[in-house]
């Protein structure tokens, strides 16, 4: 039985980034778009992707996203899972005000229309979630969770608010030497925290084996692995371990003004042969391990998802070998290539194995 895969039919831009109006039509195996550095090729995979998470894949505002000079920024898709879906996501500069339409009916909240577009974006700074510091990995972690699971999604919001309200009541106590206003918030934060935590470790535990096959069938000669390293006590209960710690932990906190137990400080850790990649790893290594990960989202998507996603691949090979490249396509190949959207400098950096793809250039935000 064949796999259900995203076709994305259509990407339209109004205002995004350079783009004033693009309409861009996509075949149902993807696209090769060629174009030289600073003519748009990115930002056409941000647009893509930010249908996904609703926000910019490369850590900018809002605002900075729309085009010098207007007032905001429309991006719609129409894509076809089991059936066609239409997407559309408008911001106002004025007020920040973002409003997410789906089939022709407004989202009340965002998370409502989180991971609307399946996809997996490929890209060179990738290689941070590697080399970067421990929250790269933590964000890693959310986005793959939270798309797969809205039960983590819910979680994770509802974390993050009782954690920005401690600090507060953290700051003001410093003021005051009330603590009881912080420790108000100490049972939501080792509910939720915990919920994060057990979903962090069971995915790293399910699939530290798939990275290390991943890894070595790219090229790595030595046994990647990948663990979650947290101070929750190995075998401990999760919840009642993390309400201690915070109450342990509350003096220490309110002369520091923030909160310094629980998930918001963990890690993944990634190592080669025993070593750490991000101290020791070549680029290379730490190129090759990302990409393993990036592979391992797009695998936990269709898992949740049941349908292939679409994969955007950002000149993800700029340096790479070839052989390296091409067991990276084979293996991808294996999983069952979905919709490749495909973005190089020249014609020349296509990968045999996607030579097959229609071709378009871009130039000055506009596909020609």
């Amino acid at each position: 039985m064949t796999e259900a895969q995203v076709w994305l039919r259509r990407i339209s831009a109004r205002d995004f980034r350079n783009f004033e109006k693009l309409d861009l039509d996509i075949p149902s195996a993807g696209l090769a778009i060629i174009g030289e550095n600073g003519q748009g090729k990115t930002n056409l995979l941000e647009s893509i992707y930010y249908m996904q998470v609703l926000r910019s894949v490369r850590g900018a505002r809002d605002q900075d996203l729309v085009r010098f000079g207007a007032k905001g920024f429309h991006i719609a898709a129409s894509c076809e899972m089991s059936s066609v879906h239409e997407i559309s996501v408008g911001f106002e500069t004025r007020g920040k005000k973002k409003k997410v339409t789906i089939d022709g009916s407004v989202a009340a909240r965002l998370s409502e229309a989180f991971g609307s577009l399946p996809s997996v974006m490929f890209s060179p700074r990738d290689i941070q979630l590697v080399s970067g510091s421990p929250g790269e990995r933590r964000r890693f972690l959310d986005l793959v969770l939270a798309l797969s699971s809205r039960r983590y999604l819910t979680s994770l919001q509802l974390y993050r608010a009782a954690l920005a309200r401690r600090n507060a009541a953290l700051r003001e106590a410093a003021r005051t030497s009330d603590e009881s206003a912080a420790s108000v918030w100490e049972p939501a934060l080792a509910e939720h925290g915990a919920t994060l935590i057990c979903a962090r470790m069971e995915w790293v535990r399910e699939r530290t084996d798939e990275f290390t096959r991943l890894t070595t069938a790219i090229g790595e000669t030595g046994a990647a692995r990948m663990s979650y390293a947290t101070s929750v006590p190995r075998d401990a209960d999760v919840r009642d371990a993390l309400e201690k710690a915070h109450a342990r932990h509350r003096r220490h906190d309110l002369r520091r003004g923030m909160t310094h137990s629980g998930p918001h400080r963990d890690d993944l850790n990634l190592t080669l042969d025993g070593r750490d990649l991000r101290l020791f790893g070549s680029a290379g290594q730490q190129r090759t391990a990302a990409i393993a990960l990036r592979m391992l989202e797009s695998a936990t998507i269709r898992s949740s998802r049941g349908v292939a996603p679409v994969l955007l691949l950002d000149d993800p090979f700029a340096e790479l070998d070839v052989k390296r490249s091409g067991r990276i396509l084979e293996l991808l190949r294996d999983a069952g290539l979905g919709q490749t959207i495909l973005v190089v400098p020249r014609a020349t950096d296509i990968p045999p194995e996607l030579l097959q793809l229609d071709r378009r250039e871009i130039v000055a935000g506009e596909i020609v």
